[in-house]
């Protein structure tokens, strides 16, 4: 079964900068789009960022265009999510996912444990 596991995550301030990775392992050779998402307090899970498994084409919530990049070095078997201009609205915890074919905001099969992500002042 695949397994992700989730880094990075931590406590800034509004401004500063976080780059949260994701270390995939088990049967991966079916792996095609990873994503990003989050879950706030209170709120349901909601779709970040995606990446298409070659990496070309990369996918943003209106929220966090421009200030979010989704990136993955499949040689390392590994997604990152490079995080500037955090605001308080940030604060949440984020969680890689992993699908078997091309999707964009849903179909995701896989997920990791979440790693959390405070900005505050």
């Amino acid at each position: 079964q695949v397994q992700l596991v989730e880094s990075g995550g931590g406590s800034v301030q509004p401004g500063e900068s976080l780059r949260l990775s994701c270390v995939v392992s088990g049967p991966i050779s079916n792996i095609n789009s990873m994503a990003w998402y989050c879950q706030a307090p209170g709120k349901e899970r909601e779709w970040v960022s995606a990446i298409t498994a070659g990496g070309s084409s990369t996918y943003y919530a209106d929220s966090v265009k421009g200030r979010f990049t989704i990136s993955r070095d499949n040689a390392r078997n590994t997604l990152y999510l490079q995080m500037n201009s955090l605001n308080p609205e940030d604060t949440a915890v984020y969680y890689c996912a992993t699908a078997s074919f091309r999707v964009r905001t849903v179909g995701y099969e896989y997920w990791g444990q979440g790693t959390q992500v405070t900005v505050s002042s």
